[in-house]
């Protein structure tokens, strides 16, 4: 599949802007059960102690950690479902992006700032100070320009590569569950 420019990802702007505030829709989950394994899933738990059941994030190293083990504020990685829509260009890639959740939702600093709670279904996380940034395997699958898209000063702002997150309240998600600015 064809990249796109940075003159392509620049036009699609306007419909991210328009991303819900306060009240979004969860539009994908996807589990991670081995690195480079995803499963799209209907439905899935979330809980505190291991972020979505199933998924690798609590065997996962992490720089960030001095120990190197599973970083607490990165159980879940969840992404803007247009930002992907637009990048990935057909649902079927959405998951290569490495994302457990895609909202339709603004995600910037602004909307949603560091200790802000989510609900989903049952479940609440609550949104991470750790950043979310695009890497060699990003640019691999969606092109430099998307890497630069995502990561410029504004990208960073708005939180186009998405946000980080914890699981607060264990529970269960399902797609099409709204989700709820607390």
């Amino acid at each position: 599949m064809k990249h796109l420019t940075m003159e392509e990802l620049e036009a699609g702007l306007e419909s991210i802007h328009q991303s819900p505030k306060d009240r979004g829709i969860l539009k994908m989950i996807v589990r991670r059960p081995a690195i480079e394994e995803r499963e799209v899933l209907e439905a899935g738990e979330l809980d505190v102690a291991v972020g979505l059941k199933g998924d690798n994030w609590s065997v996962r190293p992490s720089k960030r950690t001095p120990d190197g083990s599973p970083h607490p504020d990165m159980q879940i990685n969840v992404m803007n479902a247009r930002v992907i829509a637009l990048l990935a260009q057909d649902k079927s890639r959405w998951q290569l992006a490495g994302d457990q959740l895609m909202i339709d939702m603004d995600l910037s600093k602004e909307n949603l700032p560091a200790g802000t709670r989510l609900s989903l279904g049952t479940a609440v996380i609550e949104v991470s100070e750790q950043p979310h940034t695009g890497c060699k395997k990003f640019a691999t699958r969606f092109g430099i320009d998307a890497v630069k898209f995502v990561n410029s000063p504004s990208g960073k702002e708005m939180c186009l590569r998405g946000i980080n997150a914890k699981v607060v309240r264990s529970g269960t998600i399902r797609v099409g569950d709204i989700v709820e600015k607390l």
